[in-house]
């Protein structure tokens, strides 16, 4: 620091300059980091692993910081004043890096690591990277993570252009695409990566999958998995239990160790961390988290909302480099805006598996979508299946109601659900948002569950025994309209308790036990959710979802829709639904308008929008500390304060040792105060003009943790929450509800339809097959197999996306009177049909099969009135080859030698002895008048 005089003779302290702060800043960083700071003429470069030696002379002149590990040098640091940008500044401290004195100790000639920072923001650069780098790092490595790269042969970014290729053994076609695509992207040193992969297609098989090849073949130090919320960690830890990787004879788990933190320490030997970001924000805060915080999904939790949380400090039981990959898994985007110091804090490539990127996502991720496998191809491919919309809906659910004054009507206490009565002395009316908010309607749940009950077996789940209720998911508002549900489910249908259940955080039975009955039991039925199992849960037999609540964000609703489109072998879905013979599609119910409602993709950050109590107060607990969450929480409460009784109070008062809910408020209010901040600053450094600026963002972080300090004790907290929670809901016992309207939803259909014609209309004079069947240009050509195959597989690929059964299926909604039957899986000649009914050659859509056979009787018909009579055996082999062409579209002599069923029946030597001289004259007159 420097020394003056004032006017009055007394010594002044002059403030530091600009570089004097930097270097301030950059001692703290490497001290909290473990380096040991000397200045030259104190060197002593055995005094610790890592020694700083500052102003170290070299033949370039003094540098900064000369970095010594292990008692030799390894690299440098240029220091400059905050506000310097410090892309261009890299080359600086390269030209210390080939200058030192001969006679210093050194692990090579050329010094291998140089940093630049402001103490604000540091870059760092490895000399021995393949195309050295400048990145941005939160922190200075550690001197043991420098000792240990030191050590290694390669770096692990060098390590990332040499991985094997991929054994193709038990992935599929997308995933084998992720991971080549994934790790092109490494090999290039970018650091983001985004996998966009299909709900079902396997996401976390693939993580598991370039998790093995980046510990094994990379030799990275460890990886973090983020989820969602804390079950979803358990899933992802059982896959990473059970993958076994190509050509290893063991389980992943038997050569790594997977930790899924329930507490906050690390496993020193784990390779793969499994936490949320929640848990990891509270780690690297050295606070302890409540594992209520993690129970609820971010979608729920922080759906469109963006706020402030106390800042990441550096901590060094988890320094920077702890993971050198962090995996994101179907995270809400609040990870990308609100949690991003946690991911900015790590040195790590950041890797995105999502099944539906919003624009917000892909931003976050520079646009480097290294694989792309959306729904529809999924669908396309087998992977998933399809799904159709049934909409329901009600007079109260579309227009509201009024319950009748003049009487005395049930009231539910939200808490405790105990119920009593209350005089209403005027009409209450209400809108649709109210129903099961403030008012509760019995008879619209049950007027949804019967119209579903009544459809079930004759429109959506035709041809079953009717014994069993397909699987059925319910999505509902909150845990009081799902206690409804449950209740209004058994007396629909007549069953009892374990036909429906309630799978809520707030449930008295096991969550995990309730999900693996729904998943691998007969029983329960039914299941209604509001938030446990709309995201990441996997449970194959579903095969309807029933939506009672609307959802705004596009993201959330296709994880939700996601829950019904994962397939499931037969054996295993008969195994829980007798009478179901394959899962082909499932059904989503709308109730409330899901389906025609705008979605929002992604919010901007700077949008503010209500948030719920409960919402709020987690917020508070996880560590928001924004001046408008604060400032809506003291509203929030001051007002709850006014509202409860001097009991309530009492039970506030005892749980929270003494404070009341008015003084916890005021508290809160006063944190984000400028008077209190300005008096508080004034206490601390003597002036608010005294203080710098970090200085006074201190004291105001310091007001704010403590008026929210009482915020971590999840018993207060939940205390709130019921107290809230006491207001009544009004239930309205006299209305009847009725069905306005019930049916498939028609504009699915159209779209695919206007798609079929579109494409056709497109490729009429491109596919060989379409200029066959539109009769131009070649009258006289065949179709053949391969131009049906390549007429499917383009309907099948991007943009149309579509199979021959979802076409079949769009007619058969919106012409059913002109539509017979249903393809096959099984056979490609089907969307022959659909080509010649869509374009006006044929009135009805039926079966390629279908058709064939009825030509194959005219023909035989005119064989018989032309005096050619054929035997029995003859005609069964007539027959067979008829199925054959309904199959192939064309046959040859060398067909009949490998093909069922003719080679069974002797081949192409039995058929001569039958047809004799005739036999390629009878294929070819067959193949004229049956095919096309």
């Amino acid at each position: 620091m420097g020394v003056g005089l004032d006017l009055s003779g007394e010594t002044q302290v002059a403030p530091l300059t600009p570089e004097q702060l930097a270097r301030e800043r950059i001692d703290a960083l490497l001290e909290a980091a473990g380096w040991i700071i000397q200045d030259s003429a104190d060197f002593n470069r055995k005094a610790g692993e890592g020694v700083a030696v500052r102003e170290f002379a070299t033949k370039a002149g003094p540098c900064d910081y000369l970095l010594f590990v292990g008692d030799k040098a390894c690299g440098v640091i240029e220091a400059k004043k905050a506000g310097i940008t410090l892309s261009g500044v890299a080359e600086q401290a390269a030209r210390y890096l080939s200058q030192l004195p001969d006679h210093v100790a050194c692990w090579a000639n050329t010094l291998r690591f140089d940093y630049e920072s402001t103490g604000e923001e540091t870059f760092f650069r490895d000399a021995a990277d393949p195309a050295p780098r400048s990145r941005r790092v939160f922190a200075f490595h550690q001197p043991s993570t420098l000792h240990a790269w030191l050590k290694e042969e390669d770096t692990l970014r060098k390590r990332l252009r040499h991985m094997p290729t991929l054994d193709p053994s038990g992935l599929r076609d997308c995933q084998i695409d992720a991971v080549e695509g994934l790790e092109r992207s490494l090999a290039d040193d970018r650091p983001r990566a985004l996998i966009q992969m299909a709900t079902g297609a396997g996401k976390t098989f693939t993580a598991c999958t370039f998790s093995w090849r980046l510990l094994k073949h990379a030799k990275a130090k460890r990886i973090l998995f983020l989820v969602d919320r804390n079950n979803l960690g358990d899933q992802t830890l059982k896959e990473y239990q059970n993958y076994e990787p190509p050509g290893a004879g063991r389980k992943f788990t038997q050569t790594y160790i997977v930790q899924h933190l329930h507490g906050s320490q690390i496993d020193k030997d784990a390779k793969v961390v499994i936490t949320t970001i929640q848990r990891l924000y509270a780690m690297l805060r050295g606070d302890e988290l409540d594992e209520s915080a993690e129970e609820g999904s971010a979608f729920e939790t922080w759906a469109n909302e963006e706020g402030e949380l106390r800042p990441v400090e550096y901590n060094p039981a988890i320094p920077p480099e702890t993971f050198d990959f962090i995996v994101t898994d179907e995270c809400h985007r609040s990870i990308y805006g609100l949690w991003r110091q946690v991911l900015d804090y790590f040195d790590a490539h950041l890797i995105g598996l999502t099944a539906t990127p919003s624009k917000h996502t892909l931003g976050f991720f520079n646009s480097n979508l290294v694989a792309e496998y959306p729904y529809e191809q999924s669908v396309v491919d087998g992977v998933n299946v399809g799904f159709e919309v049934f909409r329901i809906k009600t007079q109260v659910g579309e227009e509201g109601g009024t319950v009748e004054g003049g009487y005395k009507v049930p009231v539910r206490d939200r808490r405790t659900r105990a119920i009593r009565y209350k005089q209403l002395d005027e009409d209450l009316g209400y809108t649709k948002k109210e129903l099961d908010n403030s008012v509760t309607v019995p008879n619209q749940i049950r007027a949804v569950l019967r119209c579903y009950r009544d459809n079930l077996f004759t429109e959506l789940f035709p041809g079953r025994s009717g014994q069993w209720v397909p699987k059925t998911l319910i999505f509902a508002k909150d845990d009081n309209h799902a206690e409804e549900i449950v209740q209004a489910c058994w007396e629909v249908f007549g069953q009892g308790n374990e036909f429906a259940k309630k799978i809520t955080y707030q449930t008295s039975e096991k969550p995990k036990e309730l999900i693996k009955a729904f998943r691998v039991d007969p029983f329960p039925r039914i299941a209604v959710t509001v938030d446990m199992i709309a995201t990441g849960t996997d449970i194959k037999p579903v095969e309807c979802l029933i939506f009672m609540r609307d959802v705004k964000s596009e993201g959330y609703y296709e994880q939700m829709k996601g829950r019904g489109v994962r397939t499931i072998r037969n054996a295993d879905l008969q195994q829980v639904t007798p009478d179901a013979q394959t899962k082909t599609r499932f059904v989503l119910v709308d109730a409330v308008g899901v389906t025609e409602g705008m979605k929002s993709v992604s919010q901007p950050l700077e949008r503010k929008r209500a948030i719920g109590f409960d919402k709020l107060i987690d917020q508070i607990a996880q560590g928001r500390r924004d001046p408008d969450a604060i400032s809506s929480l003291a509203g929030r409460l001051a007002a709850l304060d006014r509202q409860i009784d001097d009991e309530d109070r009492q039970r506030i008062a005892t749980v929270a040792k003494g404070t009341s809910l008015k003084a916890l408020a005021a508290k809160l209010l006063q944190s984000i105060s400028p008077d209190i901040i300005e008096a508080a600053v004034n206490d601390r450094h003597g002036s608010v003009e005294a203080a710098t600026q970090k200085e006074v963002e201190a004291v105001e972080a310091d007001l704010r943790e403590d008026a929210c300090a009482p915020l971590d004790d999840a018993d207060l907290r939940n205390l709130i929450k019921a107290i809230k929670k006491k207001t009544d809901i009004v239930i309205d016992e006299g209305t009847t509800d009725e069905v306005l309207e019930a049916g498939y939803d028609l504009k699915q259909a159209q779209q695919r339809v206007t798609s079929f014609r579109e494409f056709i209309d497109t490729h009429k004079d491109e596919l060989l097959a379409l200029q066959i069947l539109y009769n131009q240009p070649f009258p006289k050509r065949r179709l053949t197999y391969a131009s049906v195959k390549q007429l499917a597989q383009a309907l099948a690929d991007p943009p149309t996306h579509l199979t021959t059964a979802d076409v079949w299926q769009a007619y058969k909604r919106l012409e059913a009177t002109l539509v017979r039957g249903a393809p096959s899986d099984k056979v490609l000649t089907d969307v022959i049909s659909l080509v010649r009914f869509a374009t006006g050659q044929a009135d009805l859509l039926e079966p390629y099969s279908a058709r064939v056979e009825q030509k194959f009787n005219l023909w035989i018909g005119r064989q018989k009135k032309a005096g050619r009579d054929f035997n029995e055996d003859q005609m069964n082999w007539l027959k067979a080859i008829r199925d054959y062409l309904a199959a192939n579209v064309e046959i040859a002599p060398a067909d009949l030698m490998r093909d069922h069923p003719f080679a069974d029946w002797g081949g192409v030597i039995e058929a001569r002895k039958l047809f004799g001289t005739e036999l390629n004259g009878v294929l070819d007159e067959l193949t004229e008048a049956l095919v096309a």
